[in-house]
């Protein structure tokens, strides 16, 4: 069973995610937290949106094939299409 949560920032996503976890002892995956680019995005959306969302990608692709090849249960917080459909397109929105 493979569960994907989606939502806003401080929606909850990461408590479901534990909640949910725990109930179906699952495999939790979460948002990397590590992206480099994150204070210098927040600094200047401008000028690290994109690096910022390359980073992203290639830490959410690397977690889709992790995903893919498991079995079991699987609840990940935050999806490859959430980043590539809501957040790019907000960032490309604002310029």
């Amino acid at each position: 069973m493979y569960i994907a949560i989606a939502g806003n920032i401080g929606s909850g996503k990461t408590s479901l995610t534990e909640i949910l976890t725990e109930r179906f002892k699952a495999k939790a995956y979460y948002e990397d937290r590590n992206n480099t680019y994150i204070g210098d995005f927040y600094e200047d959306m401008n000028r690290w949106s994109f690096n910022f969302q390359i980073y992203i990608l290639g830490s959410r692709i690397k977690q889709t094939i992790e995903i893919e090849q498991r079995k079991g249960y699987i609840i990940q917080d935050t999806t490859i299409y959430e980043d590539a459909h809501i957040l790019a397109d907000n960032l490309h929105h604002l310029g």
